[in-house]
């Protein structure tokens, strides 16, 4: 395998294949511009047979019920990551413009790392758990409770973190059990279809456990939600899609996780250490261009600090400059495509058109003639119904809001439709935690705390999700649950 492999062909019941029809379509470099190569655009034909593949993958072999064989697979499968990593990480810099750095945390490293640690859980787990003996209806029983693998999973991913989000879905819904369809975004195919190749030449697992079907079609993995042959879809990406995923999905009642927007708070309270929380509130932002759903990207300083938080806040993001994902100095690369930065410039005018003030960048870089860069940007002067505000924008830009204490920052914090992630910065570590515990998110950092990690559940509450991923909550979503009774 290289890392540059001018096409890659998907995976689909063992086989690397093209799509049936030949089609292919280019992935591109986002920093430069350039073509890297072709990926298989499949064709509904093609989608029927991963499906189909999976199907029957998990009803005819003993993958569901062979718990020792799925670790040691899974296991076969890090230690291929972990021997391709030079190769894999020069392919997601240049497929996604992740900065080499963050390919050592979150873009590769960690969720390579991570399939260890679900491993060893699945190997560790409680499969079945005796509840002893009772008399129900004044009959004894010896009651069991068992948890077994939901079926076929339909795993649908998007673009700014492939590594991490298709094996936090590949990794648990495997180690439980169950065979996948994995659709990736269109604008990152090789990042799955590459982990489709090291399943079929270094590991063991069965045909047709993973499939990896990739499209230039945004919604091709839509057909998924509704096909009965499929038990649950996985789905992470903006919530609008997850709406129409979640109704799609009632039509035959499949189980349905969601890990969707974000527009998460930085709540910093008046002891805390200013300086150092507008530096990490900058750098956050800017960290793979802003594009990730749980970076917190609006700012809540006290007011009578606000005129200084928005100076220090300032003056680290004029040393995060946009720049070459390959250099090791740096943070914010360029964004995924040209449509995502055109989104994001819609709403630095859309700032500026609603009387906000762009104390910081608001353009494209003067010394990058390619690529899809943003400067990283500092907005004030909206108010709270803003749509910069309130939209998940996914780029390196950051809006400060002023609060009047703790209770009015709460209240500002969680008058967002999402409540995905946030931070809270306090010189008192009680009063960060109070604060900390009002508010409505599925993670917070507390003083610069980092929740990330394989063992800890992500997710979301209002609009920003339904369930959790990693952690041992994350294994069980891919988990049914069968009550057993036997007379005593």
């Amino acid at each position: 395998m290289t890392a540059m492999v001018g096409e890659e062909r998907m995976l689909v019941d063992g086989s690397l294949v093209p799509s049936s029809n030949g089609a292919t379509y280019p992935t591109v470099n986002p920093a430069t511009e350039e073509v890297l190569g072709v990926c298989a655009d499949a064709t509904p034909a093609d989608l029927d047979a991963a499906v189909a593949a999976a199907r029957r993958a998990f009803d005819e072999t003993s993958w569901s019920t062979d718990v020792d064989f799925r670790v040691r697979c899974l296991r076969q499968l890090q230690q291929a990551m972990t021997d391709h990593a030079d190769e894999l990480r020069a392919l997601t810099i240049a497929e996604t413009g992740s900065p080499l750095f963050f390919t050592r945390l979150a873009a590769l490293d960690e969720p390579v790392a991570a399939l260890g640690w679900v491993a060893d859980m699945a190997e560790g787990y409680e499969w079945t758990r005796d509840l002893g003996t009772a008399t129900p209806l004044g009959m004894p029983a010896r009651r069991w409770v068992r948890r077994e693998a939901t079926g076929v999973v339909a795993a649908i991913t998007p673009w700014n973190v492939p590594h991490q989000i298709n094996l936090a879905k590949l990794g648990p819904a495997l180690a439980a059990g169950n065979t996948v369809v994995l659709k990736p975004a269109p604008d990152t195919p090789w990042c799955a279809t590459v982990v489709g190749r090291l399943i079929t030449d270094e590991t063991d697992i069965p045909a047709g456990v993973v499939n990896i079907v990739t499209s230039s079609v945004a919604d091709f993995g839509a057909p998924l939600a509704i096909d009965g042959r499929v038990d649950q879809v996985s789905f992470t990406g903006s919530t609008d899609t997850g709406r129409k995923v979640m109704a799609a999905a009632a039509t035959t009642v499949k189980r349905v996780f969601l890990e969707l927007g974000g527009k998460s708070a930085f709540v910093v309270l008046d002891d805390a250490d200013l300086s150092a929380a507008c530096a990490t509130a900058a750098f956050m932002v800017c960290t793979h261009a802003g594009q990730g759903c749980a970076i917190t990207t609006r700012l809540v300083v006290p007011r009578g600090r606000f005129d200084e938080a928005v100076d220090q806040t300032a003056a680290t993001l004029t040393t995060l400059a946009a720049g070459d994902p390959f250099d090791p100095g740096t943070v914010c690369g360029p964004l995924i495509s040209e449509r995502q930065r055109a989104r994001v410039e819609r709403y630095v005018a859309l700032a500026r058109e609603q009387g906000g003030t762009i104390v910081v960048g608001g353009g494209r870089p003067s010394d990058k003639a390619k690529g899809f860069f943003v400067e990283p940007t500092l907005i004030v002067g909206l108010g709270q119904d803003s749509a910069v505000v309130r939209d998940e924008i996914f780029g390196p830009v950051l809006v400060v809001v002023a609060h009047d204490g703790d209770d009015d920052a709460v209240a500002l914090a969680n008058d967002s439709p999402y409540g995905l992630s946030g931070s809270v910065w306090s010189g008192d570590r009680d009063r960060a935690m109070a604060v900390a515990g009002r508010l409505r998110t599925g993670t917070v950092g507390v003083n610069g705390g980092i929740w990330y990690s394989p063992d800890v559940p992500f997710g979301g509450y209002k609009q920003s999700g339904i369930g959790r991923e990693m952690g041992v909550a994350g294994f069980e979503e891919y988990l049914e649950t069968k009550s057993i009774a036997e007379p005593a």
